[in-house]
């Protein structure tokens, strides 16, 4: 394992890192979860990243188990706040009340004291800006919380909290957590280049697009079974817009040959692909199986050559979505 700082932050962490979005406490049993977890801290993997809605907060109650018994100080421990977790009124975005009660929560499920990471996990409109930055603050100054980040926030939105932080005195976010693949490079023209310049992070999600860069979904054929394609619980719906596109898939095949002259899995040339952005602080991996932890962990410390990245882009041609409009948060708040 090879480890960088969050972006200009002191906080390194390994530029591997481990979610549970969409597996711990829904699509795998805990046994297993436990297991992969095990794998990633074995493979050398210190940042763990979750949040409180994946699975209504079963996701952070099986991460806080599976890591009880580690010392505390050799771990990141990373969560989010936004989503809705119940019915009430308050019970959602990014208001001061649902920030602070959150937390607490978090902290609870997880079994820990503080969180390395706390992420706003969406923008929330219909919450002062102001407010939001003040109560992340808090937390910070409480210890409860060492670092702030956000997640699939546009260039205008940080530019606007790290002004309000600046102008206020507050603590400046550190990090974004976009998603960032191969086929889905909407930062890179906007918010790569406000990131760098104000030494923000990214912690990138779905670095192998739900698996589809491991190229086990062939176009014209059924997903293979237990797949994500076939997870029913939010998955499926994430990965769609993939499978839909036949000539993506036939193109995605045309990775194999050029992952097998480079001495790597399909998925270790993806995880591998996003980690030769300077920008990127750590790569999010997610699995079911331990065997999965492992071999995305064969992407730590590889670098690509210029050719094979050029070639890379000339396969995938206009398969590459690069629109930075469909980095958006919901309108109202959810």
């Amino acid at each position: 394992m090879e480890f960088r700082h969050l972006g200009n932050s002191g906080l390194v962490v390994s530029e591997i890192s481990y979610g549970n979005w969409l597996t711990h406490g829904s699509q795998v049993e805990e046994e297993a979860a436990v297991a992969c977890v095990r794998a990633a801290l074995d493979e050398g993997i210190t940042t763990f990243d979750t949040a409180d809605v994946y699975a209504q907060g079963r996701a952070e109650e099986v991460l806080g188990r599976a890591l009880k018994g580690e010392r505390r100080d050799g771990l990141e421990i990373f969560s989010k706040v936004y989503w809705p977790m119940g019915e009430g009124r308050n019970d959602r975005g990014l208001s001061r009340k649902h920030i602070v009660r959150s937390v607490e929560d978090s902290l609870r499920r997880l079994g820990t004291d503080y969180l390395d990471l706390y992420q706003a996990h969406r923008f929330d409109y219909a919450t002062p800006l102001e407010e939001t930055m003040r109560a992340f603050d808090d937390l910070v100054r409480q210890g409860k919380v060492l670092y702030i980040g956000v997640s699939e926030w546009r260039a205008e939105e940080i530019e606007r909290a790290l002004k309000i932080a600046d102008d206020m005195g507050l603590d400046r976010i550190v990090s974004n957590q976009p998603q960032y693949n191969m086929l889905w490079r909407v930062i890179e023209s906007e918010v790569v280049p406000v990131c760098e310049r104000e030494g923000i992070g990214q912690i990138v999600w779905s670095p192998i697009a739900q698996g589809v860069l491991t190229g086990k979904y062939r176009p014209g054929q059924a997903p293979p079974a237990g797949s994500r394609a076939t997870d029913g619980q939010g998955g499926d719906k994430m990965i769609r817009r993939f499978l839909d596109d036949e000539k993506t898939l036939e193109r995605v095949q045309g990775l194999a040959p050029l992952a097998q002259e480079a001495g790597l899995s399909m998925a270790q040339l993806a995880v591998a692909w996003v980690l030769q952005n300077p920008n990127v602080s750590s790569a999010i991996i997610g699995a079911s199986r331990p065997e999965q932890v492992r071999d995305n962990v064969g992407a730590a410390g590889v670098r690509l050559d210029a050719e094979l990245l050029r070639r890379i882009d000339e396969l995938l041609g206009d398969s590459v979505q690069r629109d930075p409009a469909l980095t958006a948060s919901p309108a109202q708040r959810p």
